[in-house]
């Protein structure tokens, strides 16, 4: 097993110690943020996400600079950002600091945009990501981020920062869904 994959099935195995660090309530005490206290679990579980998001990157620059492409790679990247950021979507909307709503939204999107790959991959045709769905993810990553460190840095001075990020994110997931759809409408339209 290559480098790539190695760093998709850390990001894998990190999923559940940080849906843990979120779910149950440690007794490591937290550290006060301006109105709000940042507990120091939701602390370590927010750098394992943020250390999780990065592997994504990492792999896909091994992956595509020393061409370690894999089909095990193509099965499991993908996989694993879904899993990563449907898992912390969830996470907040069971804190109350995302509307379910929202997080609705998005992950319907990334089915959808699966779905259209999985039909492009039985007619033998690859759909790469593009441009909006980099923006797209980038802004989930730092949306979801902020809002487990509980809007830190932005709680000292009252700024929802974490909370406008998700709208930009929701905003981007749509705007690229859309444009996913438009560009590859014809995998759908010409299967057989």
């Amino acid at each position: 097993m290559n480098l790539p994959n190695k760093l998709t099935l850390s990001r894998i195995f990190l999923i559940p110690i940080f849906i843990i660090l979120m779910s149950v309530p440690f007794p490591w005490g937290s550290w006060q943020i301006g109105e709000t206290a940042l507990p120091i679990s939701h602390f370590i579980s927010a750098l394992l996400f943020i250390i999780a998001a990065g592997t994504d990157w990492v792999d896909g620059y091994y992956a595509r600079k020393y061409n370690l492409v894999t089909n095990l790679g193509k099965f499991l990247d993908p996989l694993a950002d879904k899993l990563l950021v449907s898992a912390a979507f969830i996470i907040l909307v069971e804190m109350g600091v995302a509307p379910a709503w929202v997080v609705i939204l998005i992950i319907s999107r990334e089915f959808a945009v699966t779905g259209l790959r999985l039909v492009a991959s039985g007619e033998g045709i690859v759909l790469a990501a593009g441009n909006m769905g980099k923006i797209k993810t980038a802004t989930q990553m730092v949306a979801i981020a902020v809002l487990l460190l509980h809007n830190f840095p932005f709680s000292y001075i009252g700024f929802p920062f974490g909370e406008i990020m998700l709208y930009i994110s929701l905003f981007f997931t749509i705007l690229s869904g859309i444009d996913y759809f438009i560009k590859n409408w014809h995998v759908m339209r010409d299967s057989k």
